[in-house]
């Protein structure tokens, strides 16, 4: 059990908690608060399996551990919504949560009212970009903002400087959107489900290809677009020119299509020490929709260089526990990495659907251990000839796998993951403990 005492000027490190047990990973690799919510108000609808029963068991979790737990209530709320809210706020009373994530003006009002001392953090959603918006709800009793991603490192230095007893709170990992720190309306528009009541289904990361039956003609553009073609037949490469500055942007296409708004995630692991020098106080990790896997892995990473950086380890030290977190955070699942808009430049966009990093997979769980023998809830497939390590809150552990058995302990020859089965997996290690993971080399 990992408990770490807090301190005023001691950086957090936010993790994010899309079901209770993603919750438990976070705080077991290193999180110092976690950041969950009910689907219906929270900005995450879908792959979202928190209740509010769920909820009064992770503060009791985190609380038990030294950790703060934080509650997203934080869509843009119509008139239907408001009672559902007010009721949910009089219940997170109930449960003595650490602080709640609103957006929406109306909300903040209804939680001074039924959450007397509870700290009130501006959501990303609300866009603050500049000291005076930040001052603003500073006035209005916002504890902490969570500043928009497009914020760059020398407008962070002075909100802080402009607004120094203001919290600040920074998106340091995770995807990013491409529209305006999530105000998002390609969702409705596609599926009807919208972005910012909690329903998004991520329009940007699906692949878009020219239609072949129709000429260039019947592109629909305004005055200030003009579109050409290098493929007449094929529409392999359209160029885009924006005419008042000139700036042409290619959309290009595969056999799968174009991906032209897909941003690479972020990754800002090389930055943490510039970030703390400007007054962030709290990094924030996204992925409340990601696995387990993502999330542990993801806060190690970031809770070694902090935890370096903390304890003031000379400059070629913190350089070589950064370059292995670099290494860690390479090996997860992403779209490439960008380090958004921190330094002033335009984020970079994947024009490719995959995900990059087949090299590890993910494939199961602990959930007892007993010497050798680790009782796996598994996730993908996982074969005795596979080469396996075991990844713990503090290293990974190269193992071999000597045996698998199903349920009723028969040798099997593989465990498969999409079912509610469990398997035994006997392994050459011993002192595994549970909330370890188990990932694949396939290298």
């Amino acid at each position: 059990m990992r408990i770490v005492k807090s301190s005023k000027n001691r950086i957090e490190l936010l993790a994010p908690a899309g079901s209770l047990e993603k919750l438990k990973y976070a705080i077991e690799y290193g999180a110092d608060a976690v950041y969950a919510g009910t689907p219906d108000i929270s900005m995450r609808a879908r792959v979202n399996n928190f209740s509010e029963k769920d909820l009064a068991m992770a503060a009791e979790y985190a609380h038990a551990r030294g950790k703060k737990i934080f509650v997203t209530v934080n869509i843009y709320a119509h008139n239907y919504h408001l009672l559902v809210v007010e009721k949910h706020l009089q219940f997170l009373r109930k449960i003595k949560i650490d602080g709640v994530i609103i957006s929406d003006p109306g909300i903040i009002e209804l939680a001074k009212k039924y959450l007397p001392g509870v700290d009130i953090h501006l959501s990303t959603q609300a866009n603050t970009t500049n000291w005076r918006a930040a001052k603003f709800w500073h006035a209005a009793g916002v504890k902490r903002v969570i500043l928009a991603r497009e914020v760059i490192l020398e407008d962070i230095q002075e909100i802080h400087k402009r607004v120094p007893k203001l919290e600040l709170e920074y998106f340091v990992h995770g995807a990013m959107c491409m529209s305006y720190s999530g105000r998002c309306i390609l969702s409705k528009w596609m599926s009807n489900q919208s972005a910012n009541e909690g329903g998004c289904t991520q329009p940007c990361r699906w692949a878009y290809r020219p239609n072949d039956q129709f000429s260039i003609s019947n592109f629909q553009t305004n005055h200030n677009d003009k579109i050409s073609k290098q493929n007449a037949k094929k529409y392999k490469n359209i160029i885009v020119t924006e005419m008042q500055s000139g700036t042409e942007v290619e959309l290009e296409e595969d056999s799968h299509g174009t991906y032209f708004f897909n941003s690479k995630d972020l990754n800002l692991i090389k930055h943490l020490t510039e970030l703390r020098k400007a007054g962030v106080m709290a990094f924030k990790i996204e992925g409340r929709t990601k696995s387990a896997y993502y999330v542990a892995n993801t806060v190690r990473a970031y809770r070694k260089v902090i935890d370096a950086i903390e304890a003031k380890k000379s400059s070629a030290e913190i350089k070589k526990i950064q370059k292995w977190s670099e290494q860690e955070l390479d090996k997860l699942a992403n779209r490439g990495y960008t380090e958004g808009f921190l330094l002033g430049n335009e984020p970079e966009h994947s024009f490719a659907g995959q995900q990059t990093s087949d090299a590890f997979q993910f494939v199961g769980e602990v959930l007892e251990a007993n010497g050798g023998e680790l009782k796996v809830k598994s996730h993908n497939a996982l074969r005795k000839e596979d080469k396996i390590e075991i990844v713990t809150p503090e290293k990974n552990i190269p193992a071999k796998i000597l045996a698998i058995y199903d349920e009723g302990k028969n040798k099997v020859v593989s465990a498969h993951g999409g079912h509610e089965k469990l398997y035994y997996v006997k392994i050459n290690k011993k002192d595994i403990q549970p909330l370890s993971l188990i990932r694949k080399i396939n290298k």
